[in-house]
């Protein structure tokens, strides 16, 4: 692309994409822009870089569980299995799912079911038992040890695979479409707010181990996206028709995430040649250290190409499912979230509830892949990222597009990603301070659709948030406490209450839906004017966002698709009381109009 296009880029008004700050655009590029192929390269990379972090940690905490510790061999493999599923389950979403720019990749809301499944007497690990003999066990890394950590992975994977079958259903069904329904801005608000909050912890604790320099990465954050944002640094540029030619780009403002990470990973290099930093693992400042994880970059292969069944055949158990559908329950609350505040940040319309649909459904069948592949978890929508879109104010799907692909091939190499797995624990504690931070803004944002005065919406915003954070503290801290007389019922209701996102969005929802209140009141009117005329131009076009590629002009020929929940010009009925989809349908009356929020269809399919 020439640098003219890049300008051109820089300044067009996006659908959906313009700041209710006198018209001025904040966004660089919204989800249908593409950028220039070599800065959706870099922009891809960052994105991946973002996720990294939560990707590969995710191994390194379920290893004692699975009984991998010891084995840094087997442990690189399930790392590369990880960022390779990441991966195709990107591209899926991106592509055929809810089409915003959203990064796949295990999610955490996993763990309690797969450490209650593995505490379970026939499958606790026997190298962490102190009742068992070390000295009669095979060696750790062992063909003997292999077997034994294969064994519990393929459990995990059997109770994925078949749980991940409910999240298809409810997804393709238009089940959480309809619940759309009951779902205003007091519910969207403490949902997403609480995603950020809820991981203060998990920030705070790789922050804490060095945080000099977990605050130097927040500050070149800072600096790069905020100070030197309007900042063009001249850059060559290429075209047929011009050849090579000078341009500016705003690379500030396009890498800040990148630049930081690498600036602090550089400094800490230097610190650690000094020797100012200790080298005593007790030592405060040791996690900082570049050179604690280099065996990993030894004893990692060159190439290895993850596939189905790698660990062996999948064995199924009742527990294990039903702990598995506790997860994807508050997973799915979690996503519907994650949607809308990656489309208020990339520029585009709310998504309309067959986009939704279609998002958490095609995550059912990325669960589905991620079970076949054994990733040790389920896939989910990465606030991480966009709260990433957020700094860097680029929102293009493509550039998401390329990062999935830039995660399937490194997960298919195994010394370039060890490389990444020795980024010090304070760099990446700062940029989640950044991110999190940022995604619990966005949803703050939403109340400026609700009324502030009224007591009404103070309580239900209070009681969420608060309980959003009490409850689920209180079941970490007394997990053995909650019994109803069914193992499979308390662990059940243990990661459903254990899950900040679920506590209080649920009793948002609750108390919206419950407690008197006037349209206006609870910001519904408003936010459904927003909606209609996010850019004030044609809606058809913004909501075309949302249009599945290539076949989207052949399925508006189709009458009988617009009974399918997940089509997006599905409609409950002719009469448009209760629209859920995107694609424009004709209807007669002033009833009509009103419930035609999410009308509209556009036919370009040269998009990607």
């Amino acid at each position: 692309m020439a640098s003219d296009d890049v300008e051109k880029n820089n300044t067009a008004a996006p659908p959906g994409g313009e700041e209710e700050t006198g018209g001025k655009r904040e966004i660089l590029y919204t989800v249908t822009e593409v950028p220039p192929w070599y800065l959706c390269i870099l922009l891809g990379f960052q994105q991946f870089l973002t996720a990294f972090g939560a990707t590969f940690s995710y191994p390194i905490l379920m290893a004692p569980f699975l009984c991998l510790v010891g084995d840094s061999v087997g442990l690189s493999e399930m790392i590369g299995t990880v960022i390779f599923v990441s991966g195709i389950s990107t591209l899926l979403q991106t592509t055929l799912g809810v089409r915003l720019p959203i990064i796949q990749s295990i999610s955490y809301s996993f763990i309690t079911p797969v450490i209650s499944l593995m505490s379970i007497s026939e499958w606790q690990c026997p190298y962490t038992n102190p009742a068992v003999n070390a000295t009669s066990l095979p060696e750790v890394g062992s063909d003997g040890h292999r077997s034994m950590w294969k064994a519990r992975l393929a459990e995990v994977q059997g109770a994925l695979m078949v749980s991940s079958l409910f999240q298809i259903v409810i997804g393709f069904s238009g089940l959480m479409g309809l619940l759309m329904n009951f779902i205003g801005p007091l519910t969207i608000t403490p949902t997403i707010a609480l995603i950020g909050l809820s991981l203060f912890e998990a920030a705070s604790d790789k922050a804490s181990s060095q945080w000099w320099i977990s605050l130097t990465t927040v500050a070149l954050i800072a600096v790069f996206s905020q100070y030197l944002r309007n900042v063009r640094v001249p850059c060559a540029a290429y075209s047929r028709r011009d050849g090579c030619s000078k341009t500016s780009l705003p690379i500030f403002n396009l890498f800040p995430v990148l630049l930081a990470i690498v600036s602090a990973w550089v400094l800490c290099v230097i610190l650690t040649v000094t020797g100012a930093l200790p080298d005593d693992p007790k030592g405060w400042g040791y996690q900082a250290r570049t050179d604690t994880r280099t065996e990993v970059l030894h004893k990692a292969q060159w190439f290895r190409f993850p596939y189905p069944g790698q660990w062996g055949m999948p064995t199924v158990s009742v527990a294990g499912v039903f702990g598995m559908l506790a997860a994807l329950l508050a997973s799915m609350i979690e996503s519907v979230g994650d949607y809308y505040a990656c489309a208020r940040l990339a520029g585009a319309p709310p998504p309309p509830g067959s986009a939704v649909s279609r998002g958490i459904g095609m995550e059912g069948v990325t669960c589905l892949i991620a079970g076949a592949w054994g990733t040790g978890g389920g896939t989910t929508s990465y606030s991480e990222n966009i709260g990433a879109i957020g700094i860097t104010k680029v929102g293009s799907r493509v550039v998401i597009q390329v990062g999935a692909v830039i995660m399937i091939v490194l997960g298919c190499l195994g010394k370039f990603g060890a490389l990444f797995v020795t980024i010090p624990d304070p760099v990446v504690g700062g940029m989640f301070i950044v991110m999190f931070g940022m995604v619990t803004a966005v949803g703050i944002s939403n109340l400026h659709f609700v009324d502030l005065g009224s007591i009404r919406n103070l309580f239900i915003l209070g009681i969420s948030l608060f309980f959003g954070l009490a409850g689920p503290r209180w079941v970490s801290a007394n997990s053995g406490k909650i019994q109803t007389g069914n193992d499979i019922a308390n662990q059940i209701i243990s990661v459903l209450l254990g899950t900040s996102m679920f506590v209080g969005g649920f009793i948002a929802a609750f108390l919206d839906n419950t407690i008197p209140g006037t349209v206006e009141e609870r910001g519904i009117l408003k936010w459904r004017k927003h909606e209609e005329s996010s850019s004030g131009g044609d809606r058809r076009d913004t909501m075309a966002v949302y249009d599945l590629p290539l076949i989207q002009k052949y399925l508006n020929k189709l009458k009988f698709t617009r009974y399918i929940p997940f089509c997006p010009h599905f409609i409950l009925d002719e009469r448009g009381s209760s629209s859920l989809g995107g694609c424009c349908q004709r209807r007669k009356g002033p009833r009509a109009q009103e419930g035609a929020v999410n009308a509209g269809y556009h036919e370009d399919n040269t998009r990607m």
